[in-house]
C-alpha cells in the first residue's frame, strides 16, 4: 500500500509476534510507514524482543494505561521525534480474571471498572494526549471484537469493547473538525498470547471456523491487519465512526446449514 510511504504510526498493544499488532507493525513497515511501539513494565522486554524481529527493529516507548501521568511523558517523547503523527492503532486491552469466564453477575464494581478503563477509556485518553500532533488526514484505528452480541465468556470484556466502539464514535465527532477520523475493526477470534487465554477461546473460534460464510482461521492475523492498514491510508479518508469488520461475514450471515 503505497500511500503510506512516510506516514509516521504509533502502534500500541504488541507482545510478541503473534499479536495482531505486531502483524499490523510489520505491514506497516512494508508499506513504507515510520512505527514506534509501546509497552511497559516487565512486559516491555518481551515487546522489545519482538520488535527486533520487525522488517525494521521498531523502538518500544513505556505506557501503562492505567497510569494517567505515562500519556503526558508518551505525547512529550513523540513530539521530541517526530514533527506530527499520522495515526495511533490501539490494541490494548484487559480483565481481571473475575471479571471474564462466566462469572459475569458476580463481577465486583472494582473489577469493570478496570476492564473499561484498560480497554476503552484509554482509547480516549491516547487521543485526548496525542491530539495535538495528529496532523489532518490522521487516523486513529481501535481494535476490538464483535460487540452485537453476549459471547459466552467474554463478560465484562464484551461490555468494555461495546464502550470501546461508542468512544471511537464520539472521537470520531470531536477530532473530525481537526481532519481526524476514528473507527473500530471488529475481528474475528484470532490466536494471540491474550485471547487464547480467555476461557472458551477455542470453542468460539471453533464455531467461527464452522458457521461464517466465508470461513475463518484464528491463526491468520493478515485480513485483520490489512484492514487496519486500509483505515490508516488516504484511501479511507471519508471513513469515520464505522466499525469495520473483519470477520468471515460471521456478524451478518451464517454458513447455510448453521444452528
Amino acid at each position: 500500500m503505497s500511500d503510506l510511504a512516510g506516514r509516521r504510526v504509533l502502534v500500541t498493544g504488541v507482545l510478541t509476534a503473534e499479536s495482531i499488532a505486531w502483524t499490523v507493525a510489520e505491514r506497516l513497515q512494508r508499506a513504507g510507514a515510520e512505527v514506534l511501539l509501546t509497552s511497559f513494565g516487565r512486559a516491555r522486554s518481551i515487546t522489545e524482543r519482538a520488535a527486533g524481529q520487525l522488517p525494521s527493529p521498531a523502538d518500544v516507548l513505556e505506557l501503562d494505561v492505567r497510569r494517567d501521568e505515562d500519556f503526558a511523558v508518551l505525547a512529550a517523547e513523540l513530539e521530541r521525534r517526530w514533527e506530527g503523527l499520522d495515526g495511533v492503532v490501539h490494541a490494548i486491552a484487559h480483565a481481571e480474571a473475575e471479571a471474564v469466564g462466566g462469572g459475569f453477575l458476580s463481577t465486583s464494581a472494582a473489577a469493570a471498572q478496570e476492564a473499561f478503563r484498560a480497554s476503552a477509556f484509554s482509547l480516549v485518553q491516547l487521543a485526548q494526549a496525542l491530539a495535538p500532533q495528529l496532523r489532518s488526514g490522521s487516523s486513529v484505528v481501535a481494535l476490538g471484537f464483535d460487540a452485537g452480541r453476549a459471547m459466552p465468556g467474554y463478560d465484562w470484556m464484551g461490555v468494555a469493547k461495546t464502550a470501546l466502539e461508542a468512544a471511537a464514535a464520539y472521537l470520531a465527532a470531536y477530532l473530525g473538525p481537526a481532519g481526524v477520523r476514528a473507527n473500530v475493526v471488529a475481528a474475528g477470534p484470532l490466536r494471540t498470547p491474550s485471547a487464547a487465554a480467555l476461557p472458551g477461546f477455542a470453542d468460539t473460534a471453533d464455531r467461527w471456523a464452522r458457521e461464517a460464510p466465508l470461513g475463518w482461521d484464528p491463526d491468520d492475523r493478515g485480513p485483520v491487519a490489512d484492514a487496519v492498514l486500509f483505515l490508516l491510508s488516504p484511501a479511507a479518508r471519508a471513513i469515520s465512526g464505522e466499525v469495520l469488520h473483519v470477520d468471515g461475514g460471521f456478524h451478518r450471515a451464517l454458513r447455510p446449514g448453521s444452528a
